[in-house]
């Protein structure tokens, strides 16, 4: 991604047969693709999970996941 996306953080609240619904910091909830990066070297990404998200300035309602980070992830009683 260039230094001209728009980045912000938020939480995966939902799958999609496409990608992800992440509600940012601000409460808003948008579409959410993974990037190539994450694609190409398998990194999942889960319900819970604290993520980066990057917008094109031009389009600020779809952006990609480009950084996960697992800490925000929820405890089960599995781990």
């Amino acid at each position: 991604m260039s230094d001209d996306h728009v980045k912000l953080n938020g939480v995966v609240v939902d799958s999609l047969r496409d990608g992800f619904r992440v509600r940012l910091e601000n409460n808003q909830e948008v579409n959410a693709k993974l990037s190539g990066k994450l694609r190409k070297n398998k990194i999942q990404v889960l319900l819970g999970d604290k993520v980066e998200v990057a917008f094109s300035p031009y389009d600020l309602t779809h952006g990609f996941i480009t950084f996960r980070n697992e800490r925000g992830r929820r405890k089960t009683e599995e781990d």
